[in-house]
């Protein structure tokens, strides 16, 4: 077909097309307004000459489809603009299901979003078996529905539980997963993905129907679905300040998954999540962590690491060291002795069993990637030699000046310090430019975030490995500078602070930590020193305030052996990794922006001392790193935002 942009259309000698989206000018394929005008001219010419099958695949390295255009969506700004964008690819989509040849997706790489719809509107679906096979339905995270048939079509794909968990979290499954939900119909292998595509359309087999049960809570049951999805949601968020997944649920199960058919006075209505502030601050959330996935990314060819040794198998030492495992690397652990290593061991191997729970033998690699090492040989072979040991100057010093005897010369050199400046241990090296922080926070498998510290004699090239290493963890680097807490301990500090300070006028921890979970703080400040270890907040908050009293509930549990979750008691009980609560009281006005008000005013604070270079990356590390509650846009844009509110009202 002639003047198509985005879209490769062939012909094979089977009678089957194959029709290849390639946008232009673009390293991944989104679904910009122009993509699917030609996606819909596409179908006019196949309409006049149906073929014998039509395989749509995707003609970039990166993947299939990573779902629409947010930026055209992001300019929306009216319920006119979000009927335009959701009605286009609504009827798109239904007119490529109801076509009357075969259809097939073959998928390769992420299929997110929009691209998981289209790949619905498909009669079948072939996953490449690859390990960035992926699907998912993302939209909630930015405030929005899968308003292009998904929320339609995968329900009466998968059944309406699994469907609606995919939606509700934005989970992705890989196509193994995919395959057992029954959402893919095949995997095949790379190098024969295309006879699998092609064999499934000229055969077109009928799908097999959902069970009898998943049939029926789609139909008479399926207000007690939505329900019990209801009921989840409203355990982790409010209708008040996330109001998409409350959106879902209704959208599916009031008007049949169609968005359009929604009445403008109603909550679930594009009226209603186009004002809504949330879906502006949740797509600003989105772009603030393409930002700091940008980080990870260099132009210039940087040395590879393949090899980690991490000295300290604390808690941080062996989690760092079973996540750098898990993500592929070759892992040497060290400690003084087998003894202090062995729980590192064990948790690693409890992790890998949960994270690969149907695939033994990459539980056993993952596991074989991790090697105590209580005599530090890796050191001389590694690539990236990461420190985390106790916070104490003198002892990293001695470790570092040790470390560069041995290590080889183009080694990268980090400390996991959480308050010590980098120069200040660097003293020790003969050549301080080669030592970074790599900070990780706890756990660090459900952490996103990673500071990248600077020096002051730190090499860019160091900076630069350390945060593309970053990256290769699936984590987001923030770059900041070295200074005492650097950014987000350094706003932590003052926020538990003064939480702390409340339990000392009579508050129960249970009503401080409700208030700032009501806030919509991913956890409240104090459950947070408990999951830190009290002992530990306390001494980060004597080298963070200069030696400044401790709080009294703080000292007394300190001093009374209770740190918290790893003692099995500290501000609560702790039973099975969670804390017992006895169910808070009323909520005094004001609390939450009491506590938030200091966290606030040091983010202000670190942006005008240059710890992170503006107001975007200070928001971004502390959504990322303390769970700043997303739908605010984070302190400093929730501060601004408040500010113009108060104005205006005046």
């Amino acid at each position: 077909m002639k003047g198509l942009r985005h879209w490769r259309v062939d012909h094979d000698i089977e009678g089957v097309v194959w029709l290849t989206f390639d946008r232009e000018g673009d390293s991944v394929n989104t679904l910009s307004g122009e993509a699917m005008r030609e996606l819909g001219a596409v179908l006019d010419t196949l309409d006049v000459a149906p073929p014998k099958g039509l395989v749509i695949l995707s003609g970039k390295a990166s993947g299939f489809i990573a779902g629409a255009d947010i930026g055209e969506f992001g300019a929306v700004t009216d319920e006119a603009g979000a009927r335009d964008i959701v009605g286009r690819g609504w009827n798109l989509f239904n007119r490529l299901a109801a076509v009357r040849y075969p259809t097939c997706a073959l998928v390769r790489g992420f299929c997110v979003g929009g691209g998981t719809e289209l790949a619905l509107a498909c009669r079948h679906i072939v996953a490449v078996d690859e390990p960035g096979t992926r699907f998912a339905l993302p939209e909630v995270l930015l405030g929005i529905v899968p308003g292009w048939g998904g929320m339609l079509r995968l329900p009466a794909r998968i059944g309406a539980p699994t469907a609606l968990d995919m939606m509700l979290t934005g989970r992705a499954l890989d196509a193994k997963r995919a395959k057992a939900a029954g959402l893919v119909d095949e995997i095949a292998p790379a190098r024969l993905m295309r006879e699998h595509a092609r064999a499934r359309v000229l055969a077109d087999p009928v799908r097999r129907p959902l069970p009898v049960l998943q049939r029926v809570l789609l139909g008479p049951l399926r207000g007690m679905v939505a329900k019990k999805a209801l009921e989840g949601v409203a355990q982790k968020a409010s209708r008040e300040h996330y109001p998409a997944p409350y959106a879902i649920v209704d959208i599916w199960c009031e008007f049949g998954g169609n968005a359009l058919a929604v009445p403008a006075g109603h909550p679930a209505s594009m009226a209603a999540l186009v004002a809504h502030p949330t879906t502006a601050n949740l797509q600003r959330v989105y772009h603030l962590r393409e930002r700091l996935r940008g980080y990870a990314k260099s132009e210039v060819g940087l040395p590879p690491i393949r090899h980690v040794h991490v000295v300290g198998a604390g808690v941080m030492g062996g989690d760092i060291a079973a996540w750098c495992a898990l993500r592929g690397f070759h892992v040497t652990l060290q400690d003084n002795g087998l003894g202090r290593i062995a729980p590192a061991m064990q948790r690693a191997a409890k992790a890998f069993a949960r994270k690969f729970r149907r695939d033994r033998k990459a539980q056993r690699d993952a596991l074989d990637r991790l090697i105590p090492d209580p005599t530090g040989a890796g050191v001389a072979g590694a690539d990236l030699i990461i420190e985390a040991i106790y916070e104490d100057l003198d002892a990293k010093r001695a470790l570092f000046a040790d470390i560069e005897r041995r290590a080889k010369h183009d080694a990268l050199l980090a400390t996991n310090t959480s308050s010590l400046r980098i120069e200040d241990i660097a003293q020790a090296l003969h050549v301080p430019g080669r030592l970074v922080g790599i900070h990780f926070f706890n756990p660090v498998a459900k952490m996103p975030l990673v500071e990248v510290v600077r020096g002051a004699d730190s090499f860019e090239l160091a900076v630069q490995r350390a945060a593309a290493f970053v990256g290769a963890l699936d984590k987001l680097p923030l770059p900041v500078a070295s200074a005492p807490g650097f950014l987000v301990n350094a706003v932590l500090g003052p926020y538990m602070l003064e939480a702390m300070k409340c339990v000392d006028e009579g508050m129960s921890p249970e009503v401080v930590d409700r208030a700032a979970l009501d806030f919509g703080m991913a956890m409240g400040p104090i459950e947070l020193a408990d999951t830190v270890g009290l002992d530990i907040a306390m001494a980060a908050g004597a080298r963070l305030t200069g030696g400044a009293t401790a709080p009294a509930c703080l000292q007394q549990r300190v001093d009374s052996g209770h740190l918290g979750c790893k003692s099995g008691q500290g501000f609560y009980v702790w039973k099975d990794g969670r804390p017992v609560r006895t169910g808070a009281a009323t909520v005094p006005a004001g609390l939450a922006a009491r506590l938030v008000e200091p966290l606030i005013q040091v983010t202000h604070r670190c942006v005008e001392q240059g710890v992170v270079a503006d107001a975007d990356l200070a928001d971004a590390g502390l959504i990322f790193g303390a769970g700043f509650a997303p739908h605010t846009g984070g302190p400093l844009h929730y501060d601004a935002t408040s500010n113009q509110q108060g104005e205006s009202s005046k």
